[in-house]
């Protein structure tokens, strides 16, 4: 199962780039044996339109992806292992990928959320969205590391 992550705006070259292209790079070497494949992001345009747009541009890259998992302050808190417990449900139900998206400046469109299989917060507060991204390929990776049986998450 591949992991995608779709997320509005564009990320600059820097540290939060580099810190992206290490753990999506960490999962393609370690997940091949318990069947999670490549780690990506895909990146929309913000739009002036505000979320809507930015829905009908999301809903278009993710091409009916199924589970479609938001990052939204309302959604489910999780713990690592317990995230961990869902990549490896989805993997087992034979989804081809999961594909988590991150809205832009305004959030994501009702719709859209509502559209989700499932949604996830990082807590109640509100998060820079290139930062979300960098804690989301983090907590991707140790998702695959728990899986792997690796010592890289100590309870």
């Amino acid at each position: 199962m591949d992991l995608k992550i779709l997320a509005v705006g564009r990320l600059r070259a820097g540290p939060e780039a580099t810190l992206i292209d290490d753990y999506l790079s960490r999962i393609g070497k370690i997940g091949r044996p318990v069947g999670i494949g490549a780690a990506t992001v895909q990146e929309v345009e913000a739009k002036k339109g505000g979320m809507g747009a930015e829905a009908q541009l999301l809903e278009k890259a993710a091409k009916g992806a199924a589970p479609l998992i938001t990052l939204d302050e309302r959604g489910k808190l999780l713990s690592s292992p317990d995230f961990a417990g869902k990549i490896e449900a989805w993997r087992d139900d034979g989804a081809p990928a999961a594909t988590f998206i991150i809205g832009g400046a305004d959030g994501i469109d009702p719709a859209l959320r509502a559209r989700a299989d499932f949604s996830i917060s990082f807590g109640k507060m509100v998060w820079p969205h290139m930062l979300v991204r960098v804690m989301l390929a983090e907590q991707l990776y140790r998702a695959t590391s728990i899986l792997t049986g690796s010592p890289y998450h100590r309870v």
